[in-house]
Formats: C-alpha cells, sequence, structure tokens
C-alpha cells in the first residue's frame, strides 16, 4: 500500500527500521529546541501531511524507550489521524518524569502505525448474550 505524504521538515521520511517494525518514528520538526519540565505538555510538529486511504488509520503511539527512561509519553495515549485529516501530524506528548526534557529538531519522539479498520453497524437488542466473565470488569479477572 502506498500513502501520500507531503514533507515539509529537513528530516528524512518515517521508514520501519526492522523488518518485523509495526511501527515508524516520527521525528520532531520545532525550530527551536522545546523543554517539558515534569507535567508539562505540548504539541511538537513533525512538518508531515498525510493522506491516509479511506478504510485505514494512522495511530500515533509513545516511544517505549522515551517513556522508560525519561517518562515522556503521549497525553492521550494513543493518537488516532482518520482517512479525512489533513493537517500538520501534530505529536501530543507529556512530562511523567522527574527532570525537564529537551525536545530538539529531528529527535525521535513518537511512532506511527497504519492500521485497516472496521465500520460497524449497531443492532438495538433488548438484552446481550450471557458470557462466562459476565459483568466483571477492573481487575476481576485477577491481579
Amino acid at each position: 500500500m502506498k500513502i501520500k505524504i507531503v514533507n515539509t521538515s529537513n528530516n528524512p521520511l518515517p521508514e520501519y527500521k526492522t523488518l518485523g517494525a509495526s511501527g515508524m518514528d516520527l521525528l520532531a520538526n520545532n525550530e527551536q529546541p522545546i523543554t517539558l519540565k515534569p507535567m508539562e505538555r505540548t504539541l511538537v510538529p513533525t512538518g508531515l501531511f498525510l493522506e491516509i486511504p479511506l478504510g485505514y488509520e494512522g495511530q500515533v503511539r509513545a516511544r517505549s524507550g522515551l517513556s522508560i527512561k525519561n517518562g515522556i509519553t503521549l497525553v492521550n495515549c494513543v493518537g488516532t489521524i482518520d482517512s479525512d485529516y489533513r493537517g500538520e501530524l501534530k505529536i501530543p506528548v507529556i512530562n511523567l518524569g522527574d527532570e525537564a526534557f529537551e525536545i530538539k529538531c529531528g529527535d525521535r519522539i513518537a511512532q506511527l502505525i497504519i492500521a485497516k479498520y472496521e465500520w460497524c453497524e449497531w443492532e438495538t437488542v433488548d438484552s446481550v448474550e450471557e458470557s462466562h466473565r459476565g459483568t466483571g470488569g477492573f481487575g476481576s479477572t485477577g491481579v
């Protein structure tokens, strides 16, 4: 599958780094370094504009290394890029770490996964089928 992309940054296009990779690194495209203090959040520009085909979505996810080493993650956990969105891809990051963190142009800040999705139709009914789990949730299956 090919996805149309406009790259207004000086960074290379997102790419898969290994044969088994599902995500491509997204690089920051900020003119000046961004310093995020603990618990601060911001939108990091990428300079990328995508035309994702109908039936697919872009999923923006945190980079595990940044999360575990520095506490840098996404404000919304996983961001969704709908197929009809044409604005610049910006990454909503938050610093959950104990120290300020600097984001420089070209830093790998998140990862992008392209995924197929299905639309559904609702069928209104009076009840849903019982299951073994039933109404148990929020830790009901164990620790």
